[in-house]
């Protein structure tokens, strides 16, 4: 099984150019007993330890939108993004599907919507993004920066370039932090290189308020140490995280799975600030393998983060794999993962990923069925195992993780997140006067605001006369007299996800 998923893992590389689906060599028990270890952390709480950090890829391209490439990049998609909450959007003409087993194609979705995407090189949806992040107690985001395209392509460059500037100002305005997560893969000599970028380009980001830092030191991720499918060896893996060490940086290292048991490589593991395993691909043993990495760790005096992640799957672009590789279990995968983080004692987490929509580790808002990816085309759904969640779960599910790992809420073995949002009840119209109805509810746990939506026709359709209201009691205002108006709320977040409407109300204005 290691000999296959290792062979897979290099297919993927081989295809996708930039790829981190180099499945992990080991592996969700039923996490039934808490395992015993040092709580304290190596290191204060800073920007990473302590946090929850998401990979930020931020390489998806669409025709039209100025970026240098101006075209559709990245667009070999296994999931389908939900685009309600975009303020700019783009349609395909055609969706130019680089390399999957669909011809590219245009038209709507299943529900007769039109097929857009966004593109991540537009300000407007990182700023949506990193609101997400903010929402969803998302502490950190680690912008993926990949050697072989910004060797090649002038036009890459400019885009990620231009994306560690957007990224830059979504956190800024957003209160978020983040870093830049170099792949090791890709450059023609990485220790040069990677060392030219981080000086010309890359280290002026640290001046930010938003640039994170640990231990006072600007944070920088070397990804791919230790990967028998990337360049380099034990020596030049040394050199640079040295060199990035002997510029001030706090350096985490990301490793395969193995690194507790990997002597060959350990002198170089052993140079890290913190060393992050990469996970995606384990099914089992989380529990284990974290209080195991834990141990290590802390007997070399290193910062552990570990890795978690929703399910993953790669048929769109290889169609010798499943449709649904590793399934997600409606939460139950992921929610294992930081059970058994949470029973080994690690305080700081990694999610892979918050946009990798290609391999389907995905967290953001993405199409819940059928009714909601482009017709005729195949993608992989959240209800593919059979229960319907709502497109948001993942980043609600991730900040109850997050709140358990901290220590916010109790330890569950199962995800207390449910799988919709609950609509508010127990709405009550109260007629005021001949142009105000004030509408009453009972407020739920699971959603801060609350929109507010009138009809004049029983049955809709609503339109939506206040967004973002909080509390459990709303005033609308401005109407006319003798008329009757119906009501109906949902519960949500201010350009996040929504529950479904509430059972109807009605009130008639004074003559």
């Amino acid at each position: 099984m290691r000999k296959e998923m290792l062979l897979w893992a290099s297919a993927l590389l081989l295809f996708s150019g930039c790829s981190k689906s180099n499945l992990a060599e080991k592996s969700v028990n039923p996490l039934t007993k808490k395992m015993t270890g040092s709580t304290t952390l190596l290191s204060g709480t800073g920007d990473v330890v302590g946090k929850i950090t998401v990979g930020y890829q931020g390489w998806f391209g669409c025709a039209g939108d100025n970026s240098p490439y101006n075209s559709w990049t990245h667009q070999n998609l296994e999931c389908w993004p939900d685009v309600r909450q975009y303020t700019t959007t783009y349609a395909g003409d055609k969706f130019n599907q680089a390399g999957v087993q669909q011809a590219a194609f245009n038209g709507n979705l299943g529900n007769g919507q039109p097929a857009k995407m966004f593109s991540s090189y537009d300000q407007s949806t990182v700023n949506v993004h990193f609101l997400w992040m903010q929402q969803n107690g998302i502490d950190c985001a680690a912008l993926q920066r990949f050697g072989g395209a910004l060797n090649t392509d002038a036009r890459d460059k400019g885009f990620r370039d231009g994306m560690a500037t957007r990224v830059q100002n979504a956190a800024q305005t957003y209160g978020r932090k983040f870093y830049i997560m170099y792949d090791i893969s890709g450059w023609t000599n990485f220790q040069t290189e990677m060392k030219t970028d981080w000086t010309s380009f890359m280290s002026a980001h640290t001046t930010s308020s938003a640039y994170a830092k640990q231990n006072g030191k600007p944070v920088v991720c070397i990804w791919g140490i230790g990967f028998a499918n990337r360049p380099g060896n034990v020596t030049s893996w040394s050199d640079v995280i040295n060199w990035f060490k002997s510029q001030g940086c706090y350096v985490i290292v990301g490793a395969p799975g193995n690194f507790s048991t990997d002597t060959a490589n350990q002198a170089a593991y052993n140079l890290a600030d913190m060393l992050m395993p990469w996970r995606v691909g384990a099914t089992t043993n989380f529990q284990t393998m974290d209080a195991n990495d834990l141990t290590y760790c802390n007997a070399h005096n290193i910062d552990y983060q570990t890795d978690i992640y929703p399910g993953t799957a790669f048929y769109n672009s290889n169609a010798s794999r499943p449709k649904n590789e590793i399934p997600r279990v409606h939460g139950d995968f992921m929610w294992s993962q930081f059970a058994g983080a949470k029973n080994a004692n690690v305080s700081s987490v990694y999610i892979s990923m918050f946009d990798e929509m290609n391999e389907a580790t995905s967290i953001l808002n993405c199409a819940e069925d059928a009714s909601s990816i482009p017709a005729g085309n195949y993608f992989l759904t959240l209800d593919a195992d059979g229960t319907h969640v709502s497109s948001d779960f993942y980043l609600r599910l991730v900040n109850d993780g997050g709140k358990m790992i901290k220590g916010q809420i109790a330890y569950t073995a199962s995800h207390p997140t449910p799988h919709v949002l609950t609509p508010p009840a127990s709405l009550t119209p109260h007629v005021l006067s001949s142009s105000s109805i004030q509408i009453n509810w009972s407020q739920v746990a699971d959603a801060p605001v609350y929109n507010i939506k009138r009809a004049t026709v029983s049955g809709g359709p609503y339109t939506t006369v206040a967004a973002g209201v909080t509390g459990g009691t709303y005033t609308n205002t401005g109407l006319t007299a003798n008329t009757t108006y119906y009501y109906v709320i949902s519960a949500g977040y201010i350009n996040g996800g929504e529950s479904t409407n509430s059972g109807q109300v009605s009130g008639k204005t004074n003559p």
